[in-house]
């Protein structure tokens, strides 16, 4: 059960963003701080909307216990948006509730949030979408929207997102000896994860069309978040490697990718098949169960477009 008070957390992990030395450079504080995103309430409100709100979270948190039907492996959201989507450079959802509905180049259309809550249902937890006016879909927004309170209502916090990080080359023999050395002891040899940690790849992971399955996006994440005992603590170049060697490996397929950039422009690293971009080493990909309802509808906006 969620605890009434949230922790103190929330004022620190949404205020200690990362900055990034040159190529190969361990993580140093900023200069400068960024913008402060204060304390939400930590006080959660009292009848059904704060029940909302710790069962949105126990969600995040739980996502394969509570929503067994809707999540493919073994991931939670929590797996990639840490310390309850508070941490800086770990994708935090604090302000993610003023964000959307926001322009996605993936869609080429303009998406609301709980369109973009199913991306990560049926993209990085490799499952099917939730109903838009299901009660999980609303106690999830209700949680992003407590966390998107105060100066996080503008949408902008401290590590919005997850670091860009320089243009690298990832070396997944190099990163398969990290990986054994220093990943190994938490996700397993064979990636699949145990208990909470994280399944890297295998039926259990996130699918190709998650961001995490490109090697930038990937590489960014290890080097601002892993090991979890010591963030921070591999190189650019060393973040790369691993992403190379972890995201060379076979993971579940993601119905519809071939649609994905509509109007071409998709990152290089994408590794599938898009409008005008053809990967640089096809992945192996995994068959899913009940494909059609691991689609997200695409927006009205795009349908629209089409019928032009």
């Amino acid at each position: 059960m969620v605890h009434r008070h949230l922790i103190p957390l929330l004022a620190a992990a949404l205020a200690c963003g990362r900055d990034v030395d040159s190529v190969g450079a361990r993580a140093r504080p900023p200069a400068a701080a960024p913008p402060r995103a204060a304390r939400p309430d930590t006080i959660l409100p009292d009848g059904p909307l704060g029940a909302s709100i710790r069962r949105g979270l126990a969600l995040l948190e739980h996502t394969p216990d509570s929503l067994a039907r809707y999540a493919g492996g073994n991931l939670r959201c929590t797996s990639c948006h840490l310390d309850r989507g508070l941490r800086p450079n770990a994708a935090p959802l604090a302000g993610v509730h003023a964000r959307f509905p926001r322009y996605m180049d993936r869609a080429d259309a303009v998406v609301p949030l709980e369109d973009r809550v199913n991306y990560c249902f049926t993209r990085s937890l490799a499952g099917k979408a939730l109903p838009s006016r299901s009660r999980e879909m609303v106690d999830i927004v209700a949680y992003l929207a407590f966390i998107s309170r105060g100066p996080a209502a503008s949408g902008q916090v401290a590590g919005l997102g997850m670091a860009k990080m320089p243009a690298l080359k990832g070396d997944s023999v190099h990163g398969a000896a990290i990986f054994t050395s220093t990943c190994a002891r938490c996700h397993g040899v064979d990636g699949a994860g145990v208990a909470t940690v994280p399944a890297l790849w295998g039926k259990a992971s996130f699918s190709i069309g998650a961001s995490m399955a490109r090697v930038e996006r990937a590489a960014s994440f290890v080097r601002h978040n892993m090991p979890f005992d010591k963030p921070g603590s591999l190189s650019d170049q060393e973040a790369f490697d691993v992403a190379a060697f972890v995201n060379s490996h076979p993971r579940p397929d993601s119905p519809g990718k071939e649609l994905d950039w509509p109007s071409g422009g998709a990152p290089a690293d994408v590794p599938y098949a898009t409008k005008g971009h053809v990967p640089s080493a096809r992945i192996p990909v995994l068959p899913r169960r009940d494909p059609g309802a691991s689609l997200v509808a695409p927006p009205v906006s795009a349908l629209a477009r089409g019928a032009r």
